[in-house]
């Protein structure tokens, strides 16, 4: 008989993980096998049974691999060690490997670090461009016209995030976390008294049709007394909790409000190269009823990170946002620190917007929700990664008082609200809202709220109607008609999602499933021009 919880230990961090061993190695046990004791497997399950799931058990059980997952599971084993105590804590995460999904460009606040980590400078953390300026344009087809800076980046850096939570994640893995990339959670799970006792991972191996192929195997369930959601911005497990205990209504929540990041990283000139460079912009290409605006970072080794962020509540159904970028791209401002350059990453993400007003309450029986999928970008800064990692850091400190002090989790939104992640919040919390005016009182507004009134207004403004609301029917626009790519500063998208690294087996079940089929046919077509075919900047809807 294979004894499985030897290798399952070993195999942290290698090429075949401990879900993958459980897997092949469960087919390979006689039918009468049984599992040791004292190991997290209960018995396992075999070819010569039903197809039921195996089943492995830890103390807290994070989703996702990212700042705020991460941050909770060393805040965890640091606790642990603290108290001469140990639990148990697994990490899954959905991409091939930790960071493979982070693909934010990212000017860094490192107070949650330093809290989490003080000694990540001597640790050799990948943080080394400190921000050199910090300059602010407002565009227009023609001209950059300087403004005062809003940001305060004194202190931060332009990182890598990706590069950042890979190396947290090697910090995880020291303290005794156990991650596992690759395996994406599907499912929720619940005890009979609705409780959520942990996660089901997708099966694999099904046809397009939706039929089992010979490699079929079933999915892991991954269970935990606590399970921690840190999928990123609208996670989908995270939003069917939201609705199933009602998070929104009992935290007094507006809806959350969107917006879509298009980014591209280029290797530019050597002389073009200014380490630590920052600007953001506002404007052009956008029309003045569409809040959003544009971003180019200068990192090291001469790549600069460049994108534009589009706010998901604009009117005209004919908008592009893949090919709104690629207009940006030519203007008089930017186009010359393109030239002679090349693109060597390209990606796209939504963010969560609404701030304050759309933060839900975020514990649930079984667990809590920490980092973005809960909201906690800060949208005047436009940073939401040291929000994000003290939220699990917090999310951390209740669990361990719930296993070593008797509490409950909903310490943690006490924590919350006493934290400086609710104090920046609320200081921003008008900023987002006042451009639903308008581009132009918009910046009037803010500006008011950000230098007189330092977010001391007593009035909090609402967000209005929801993002899909705010969508005009077409005939009351024109379509727009965008400029052909030219190949060097513009790109089609095949060629952009070739530079994503992005691959999807084919015979495999669409990831995008419609409520109702028939709505694209019978509403978006005729009343908005069907804007799905020009909204994603992947075409998955086609």
């Amino acid at each position: 008989m294979f004894k499985l919880s030897s290798l399952l230990f070993k195999s942290k961090s290698k090429s075949k993980n401990a879900l993958t061993i459980i897997r092949t190695f469960n087919n390979l046990q006689p039918c009468n096998a049984s599992t040791h004791a004292n190991s997290r497997v209960p018995i396992s399950r075999n070819f010569c049974t039903a197809p039921e799931r195996d089943s492995i058990e830890y103390d807290v059980v994070i989703v996702g691999a990212g700042p705020a997952g991460l941050s909770a599971a060393i805040r965890l084993k640091q606790l642990c060690r603290e108290n001469d105590t140990d639990l148990s804590v697994c990490v899954l995460e959905k991409g091939s490997e930790v960071g493979a999904h982070i693909l934010s460009g990212n000017v860094f606040e490192p107070r949650a670090l330093d809290e989490l980590l003080p000694q990540w400078k001597q640790q050799e953390a990948p943080i080394s461009t400190p921000v050199s300026s910090d300059k602010f344009w407002f565009l227009t087809k023609n001209r950059a016209i300087s403004l005062p800076s809003p940001f305060d980046n004194k202190g931060n850096y332009v990182i890598s995030l990706s590069q950042l939570v890979r190396w947290m994640g090697a910090k995880a893995e020291e303290l005794g976390v156990e991650i596992y990339p690759g395996f994406a959670a599907s499912e929720i799970l619940y005890d009979s008294d609705n409780k959520v006792i942990g996660i089901g991972t997708n099966d694999m191996g099904i046809s397009k049709d939706g039929s089992k192929k010979e490699t079929f195997q079933r999915g892991v369930e991954v269970k935990g007394q606590i399970t921690l959601l840190s999928e990123g911005c609208r996670g989908s497990l995270s939003e069917q909790i939201m609705k199933k205990y009602n998070l929104r209504e009992k935290g007094g929540a507006e809806h959350q409000t969107y917006a879509l990041g298009i980014k591209e990283v280029w290797e530019i000139d050597e002389e073009k190269h200014q380490p630590g460079a920052v600007l953001h912009t506002l404007g052009w290409p956008l029309d003045h009823k569409t809040y959003g605006g544009s971003f180019l970072y200068h990192m090291k080794d001469r790549q600069i990170s460049l994108g534009l962020v589009v706010a998901l509540n604009y009117q005209n159904p004919f908008m592009n946002p893949y090919e709104e970028f690629q207009k940006f791209k030519h203007h008089p401002a930017i186009k010359p620190f393109l030239e002679g350059g090349t693109v060597i990453q390209y990606g796209a993400r939504t963010l969560n917007e609404g701030g304050f007003q759309s933060v839900p309450y975020p514990v649930f029986p079984g667990g809590a929700i920490v980092g973005c999928s809960a909201g906690f970008l800060n949208v005047p800064k436009i940073k939401g990664t040291h929000t994000a990692m003290k939220s699990g850091m917090l999310a951390a400190e209740a669990a361990f008082g719930v296993f070593n002090e008797g509490l409950d989790m909903n310490t943690y939104w006490d924590a919350l609200r006493n934290s400086w992640i609710w104090e920046e919040l609320y200081k921003s919390r008008n900023y987002r809202p006042a451009f639903k005016y308008g581009l132009i009182p918009g910046l009037a507004l803010s500006g008011l709220e950000h230098y007189i009134l330092k977010g001391r207004h007593p009035i909090t403004l609402k967000h209005g109607k929801p993002d899909h609301e705010a969508t005009n029917a077409a005939e009351l626009h024109s379509p727009i008609h965008y400029p052909k790519p030219d190949g060097v500063f513009s790109f089609d998208v095949p060629t952009s999602l070739h530079r994503s690294n992005t691959n999807h087996e084919h015979d495999q079940p669409p990831h995008l499933r419609l409520r109702d089929p028939k709505i694209p046919e019978l509403t978006n077509l005729p009343v908005f021009a069907a804007p799905e075919s020009r909204y994603c900047p992947a075409r998955v809807y086609e």
